[in-house]
């Protein structure tokens, strides 16, 4: 592979704004690639896949090329040869690649990998925690969670049907396969743009992780239930329910935030889903009003985000031990209060994009045991490994209120 030097130049003022500035890796990635209208989609590919493989493994690179945070542009340009070289990448003669050891980093590799947090690139205080809480299944989970994610369709069957929306993406030359066992969901088998195809404007897909589609299932809603999503976001599983339930009876997605309501406004538009209701959270009153109203309640709690790190490698930099307190104190406040709107004989579904038993299975246990819980019974739960699914960590938990 030759090296083009707006690309690595691209690459490098990308890295800068995510690693000294703490910007989010997803948005910087987007306003960088609007940079050239001239780059294909190979040119795009190689600045957004070098970029996220630097920020995945960057405490390991950074143990290599010997620099510390913050990185000079000099130190970058080390990043990157470290980069290059593990990938087998002539480095060009140019000045910015002067004085980089490049003969030192395979013996520097072969050293480092021998200790699990450098290997994995995680720092030391996440690897204890890992170990603390999972125990032998740490080794391989968060091996797993250090390879790229599989980009997966959820096909939109209010409009369409897998078979039918396989062949559509086929005639825009996007290649997919069927998944067992996620009766809806298509993987690409190369990456590539799909939201400019027909199938995506024309509404019949959405992308969302396997793991993921498995939450809307478990709910298992049907027409004619209300269903309140508590913690909506932009909605990828409000949409999901609401297309369970054939746009008959009706979805209330919550959220604290407006900026995501508008957002699901606009994808349910796409999808002709019609019966969802967005409301903010603003005060308790949005939740008072909901009080036993609903036949069964989402949780899909805020949480540490560990088992999505295939496709947010930047998160692992931003979270602290302090930060997964917060988590776990406002999970707790979550399960007491929005219970509260499950009607008697209705359902509970507790779910996190996380792989911590803290932040599971131990939740809902303690739930149980309060006096806010009292009313409910564990019917199941599902722990989904990375390592074991292939897709991102999950945990999803169905109570049944009395």
């Amino acid at each position: 592979m030759k090296l083009h030097r707006n690309l690595v130049f691209a690459t490098i003022d990308s890295l800068d704004l995510i690693f000294n500035e703490n910007k989010q890796a997803d948005k910087v990635l987007r306003n960088t690639l609007k940079r050239d209208k001239r780059w294909g989609a190979r040119d795009r590919a190689f600045i957004a896949e070098t970029t996220y493989d630097i920020v995945r493994w960057r405490r390991l690179y950074a143990e290599i090329a010997e620099v510390k945070m913050p990185y000079s542009r000099p130190n970058l340009f080390r990043l990157f040869t470290v980069w290059a070289t593990l990938n087998g990448i002539k480095i060009p003669d140019w000045p910015q690649f002067e004085d980089t050891p490049t003969r030192r980093i395979k013996g520097r590799f072969d050293e480092a990998i021998k200790t699990r947090a450098l290997r994995e690139s995680i720092p030391d205080w996440l690897d204890e925690m890992g170990e603390k809480e999972l125990g032998k299944l740490w080794d391989k989970e968060i091996a797993a969670l250090n390879n790229q994610a599989a980009v997966i369709l959820r096909t939109n069957v209010l409009k369409t049907t897998v078979k039918e929306l396989q062949n559509s993406l086929f005639d825009a030359d996007v290649e997919t396969a069927t998944l067992k066992g996620y009766p809806h969901a298509l993987q690409l088998k190369e990456r590539s743009n799909v939201f400019t195809t027909e199938a995506f404007k024309n509404g019949w897909f959405e992308v969302q992780d396997a793991s993921s589609q498995r939450v809307a299932e478990i709910l298992n809603p049907e027409p004619g239930m209300r269903i309140i999503d508590a913690c909506a976001g932009a909605g990828g599983k409000s949409l999901h329910i609401a297309s369970l339930m054939e746009n008959k009876g009706q979805v209330v997605s919550l959220d604290i935030y407006q900026s995501k309501l508008t957002e699901l406004k606009r994808r349910a538009r796409r999808n002709g889903i019609h019966n969802i209701e967005t409301r903010l959270i603003e005060s308790t009153k949005a939740i008072k009003k909901l009080l036993g109203k609903g036949d069964k309640v989402l949780i899909d709690a805020p949480c540490s985000g560990l088992g999505v790190l295939k496709r947010n490698p930047d998160s692992k930099w931003k979270l602290n031990p302090e930060n997964i307190q917060n988590i776990k104190d406002t999970q707790r406040e979550l399960l007491d209060s929005y219970s509260r709107m499950v009607k008697d004989g209705g359902q509970l579904v507790y779910a996190t994009c996380s792989i911590l038993p803290s932040e599971n299975t131990e939740q809902v246990k303690a739930f149980l045991k309060r006096e806010e819980g009292k009313d409910f019974t564990l019917v199941s739960e599902e722990n989904i490994y990375a390592h074991t699914s292939g897709f991102d960590g999950f945990y999803i938990a169905l109570l049944q209120k009395k």
